[in-house]
């Protein structure tokens, strides 16, 4: 990495930082808690990429977020950090989804789409080299607020939907039993990777889609849920040529900024 620049993971916890800082932010606290967290990921660099979720402004670099980093709503980032730095927003999904693109495991095909699974639900997708937007930067197309059964899909397909009805537990946790022989917890990830193929079959089919790719922190666990996502999408006879992780998922939101600010 450059010297004079700075990749940032801003969540609703932890801004996490290319050099390998991770710094404490409550997305819940007041304005100086929120700005002091940013300004001292910033520091000094001259050049900042920054992966952040929305809603959000990633032209203008604006918080438009209420359910999280309410406090700075309406606000500059870059006047929360007092930097002169250069500065350039991307969605996190959309972060991740380009470093796929660029070097990763998206890079062989012409449609791609991109699933994030963690407290939320993401999804991103990119035709033709070209990531699809809304006019804010957000992506085009949202899936964690779809219909389904007596909610929404985030409901039953992030973290929450991995974990109804098992109590004291991680995603982890779950995995490893489910690893061990526990047919409850096996079943769980069969069926949310069931929900999955159901709910994006129409999506993937309407934009022709290649490639479907699972990143965040639960995807680790690909090898439980994927095969029913692999079997549902199947069944549904869509063009698909490959299902799987990201490349690194680890790193896949800095390999994105990577790419945003073309570093090596």
């Amino acid at each position: 990495m450059i010297r004079d620049k700075l990749l940032l993971d801003v969540g609703g916890t932890f801004i996490k930082c290319s050099d390998g800082r991770e710094i404490p932010v409550d997305s819940a606290g007041t304005r100086e808690q929120i700005a002091g967290a940013l300004k001292e990921g910033v520091g000094d660099a001259e050049e900042v990429a920054v992966a952040i979720p929305g809603p959000f402004d990633y032209k203008n670099g604006i918080f438009l977020m209420q359910h999280k980093f309410a406090a700075v709503y309406g606000e500059h980032f870059a006047d929360l950090t007092c930097s002169g730095a250069r500065f350039r927003f991307i969605h996190d999904v959309n972060a991740m989804l380009l470093g796929e693109m660029v070097s990763g495991a998206g890079s062989a095909y012409r449609r791609v789409a991109l699933v994030t699974l963690g407290t939320g639900l993401g999804f991103s997708m990119s035709i033709d080299g070209e990531i699809l937007k809304s006019d804010s930067g957000s992506p085009k197309v949202s899936v964690w607020n779809l219909p389904w059964k007596d909610g929404i899909l985030e409901d039953y397909a992030s973290k929450r939907g991995f974990l109804r009805g098992f109590e004291g537990v991680s995603v982890k946790d779950l995995a490893e039993r489910a690893r061990n022989g526990d047919a409850a917890a096996a079943a769980r990830f069969r069926d949310v990777g069931s929900t999955l193929a159901a709910a994006l079959t129409p999506i993937l089919a309407q934009w022709g889609i290649e490639c479907l790719l699972f990143g965040g922190q639960i995807s680790r666990s690909f090898d439980l849920f994927g095969p029913a996502v692999i079997a549902g999408c199947e069944e549904n006879t869509l063009p698909l040529k490959h299902i799987g992780p990201v490349s690194d998922i680890s790193n896949a939101t800095f390999n994105g900024l990577k790419a945003l600010l073309q570093l090596r």
